[in-house]
């Protein structure tokens, strides 16, 4: 039995969420190059809450292993600046006169399905990125950032769930040091 209480942590290339918040920092990042005046404030708030999507799951799960509430705080910070995000997309369409694509259009469920497959980076989506009008650009983003937010929900309700089961670092540092006192011998034994 080990007396180990910081379980094994980071990862987060591994979590879906990431990989797919990564996609939408890059295709933001081209996407204000593309279609918005670089003095235009905007395109600072944009870039940043993708970014704080993306470094947000990096640094949760960095902290996971001596702070399951930071772990939890963090996702969640990941997922509100991915809301924010997506309300930025929504304006830049509506402000425009584009059209916002319904969940069950054709377009949606074609970035849906291409979102699904094994491996997907922004390399599955740089032709259309770089490629489409504004219009298209804002929809297929806005339909990853709904993929990211879902994911991002489930991984908080994992996180919730394993805190209610496992507790947090005081209670795993308790149960290792009373394993660690059961295992020792009592001095008086030796004595007799």
């Amino acid at each position: 039995m080990t007396d180990k209480f910081i379980p094994a942590h980071g990862g987060y290339e591994n979590l879906l969420s990431y990989r797919k918040a990564l996609i939408v920092y890059d295709a933001t990042v081209r996407f204000c190059n593309r279609f918005l005046d670089a003095r235009d404030r905007t395109v600072d708030q944009m870039v940043q809450a993708a970014r704080s999507g993306k470094q947000n799951i990096v640094e949760g799960s960095m902290a996971s292993g001596t702070s399951k509430e930071m772990e939890i705080k963090l996702t969640s910070v990941a997922r509100a600046s991915l809301e924010e995000l997506l309300e930025d997309y929504r304006d830049f369409l509506r402000t425009r006169d584009l059209r916002l694509w319904e969940k069950g259009s054709k377009e949606a469920l074609f970035v849906r399905r291409l979102g699904a497959q094994p491996g997907e980076s922004y390399e599955t989506w740089r032709m259309f990125i770089e490629t489409r009008p504004a219009e298209v650009v804002a929809n297929i983003i806005i339909c990853l950032i709904h993929q990211a937010n879902y994911l991002l929900d489930q991984q908080i309700r994992r996180l919730e769930q394993a805190f209610v089961q496992e507790g947090g670092i005081r209670e795993r540092m308790t149960r290792a040091r009373v394993q660690a006192r059961s295992r020792q011998t009592p001095r008086s034994d030796h004595l007799r």
